[in-house]
């Protein structure tokens, strides 16, 4: 049975909130997320703090949510491209971090503070994280472990057919170059990571940005709908998982919940998002981290 998500006020500012496209896609975000602060909390070595503007939004609650977005327009960063979480050693955030975020209000004050305030806490992160997800099971995707061959269209270089379907972490355009200038103004390194159902997967933004411009990556032109027939396109890079790394696998799968959004003029549009399940962060990254 399908549950009724009353988000159809927000219809009445679309600029805002971009349309139900746009709520959807920031629901499952809200949910990878959640895991991947989880997974590496559970660590012994590392934090992960929510630095972007879903880790802090308000949940389930309309006009909370469309405030939320009225303050961070007010305060100049509506706009403002940051990564979604920041990662500490564990004992520099109990010792350092948990400090600043007292004297600035707690973490819920972080999207609505200019970066110039937060540059000493941003310093001390080990790598920022761009969190992506997708609503597949990685492992029946039916080109998972199929191998890599040389591809006409890519110049031979190694990789697969245009229809292959395999997981993939995804770079969005509008993000590239901002995240990117992000990464050159802090001298942090970003990271893409990616949930997938039962898995997810990892890759450097500079090894992402050099297998795009080398050819090794095409561009792809998604299509969003929204209830009114509204439709916006975005252009996306699909990064083969192979050429990242294996960053967490499920431990308890999460639960899939049918919902839908109704528009003001009763126009229904049904989707799926995940609830719930837990990952742990694999050795290796742990690793990695240890390393950077």
């Amino acid at each position: 049975m399908l549950r009724n998500i009353s988000w159809d006020d927000f219809w009445l500012n679309p600029r805002r909130l971009r349309g139900s496209d746009f709520l959807m896609r920031w629901s499952q975000g809200v949910w990878s997320e959640q895991r991947l602060i989880e997974a590496i909390n559970a660590t012994k070595e590392y934090m992960a703090l929510p630095y972007g503007p879903s880790g802090t939004a308000p949940q389930n609650d309309v006009r909370a949510f469309e405030l939320y977005f009225e303050r961070l327009e007010a305060a100049g960063l509506g706009q403002v491209k940051r990564p979604d979480l920041l990662i500490f050693q564990r004992d520099v955030y109990e010792d350092q971090v948990q400090k600043m975020l007292a004297k600035i209000g707690g973490i819920a004050e972080l999207p609505f503070l200019p970066e110039d305030m937060l540059r000493e806490l941003i310093a001390l992160a080990k790598i920022a994280v761009e969190c992506e997800q997708s609503l597949w099971i990685a492992e029946k995707m039916p080109d998972y472990a199929t191998a890599m061959r040389p591809m006409k269209r890519l110049g031979n270089k190694y990789g697969f057919k245009k229809n292959a379907v395999l997981p993939t972490i995804i770079l969005k355009e509008e993000d590239w170059h901002p995240l990117q200038e992000w990464q050159k103004m802090h001298s942090i390194p970003i990271h893409i990571w990616h949930v997938f159902f039962e898995r997810a997967y990892g890759i450097a933004l500079d090894e992402a940005i050099y297998r795009i411009e080398h050819g090794f990556i095409e561009p792809t032109t998604q299509v969003f709908q929204a209830p009114s027939g509204a439709t916006t396109k975005k252009t996306i890079y699909k990064i083969y998982y192979q050429y990242g790394y294996p960053l967490a696998v499920a431990t308890q799968p999460a639960t899939a919940v049918a919902e839908y959004i109704e528009d003001r003029n009763g126009h229904i549009l049904p989707y799926v998002r995940f609830v719930g399940g837990q990952m742990d962060v694999l050795p290796d990254v742990r690793t990695m981290l240890a390393t950077l």
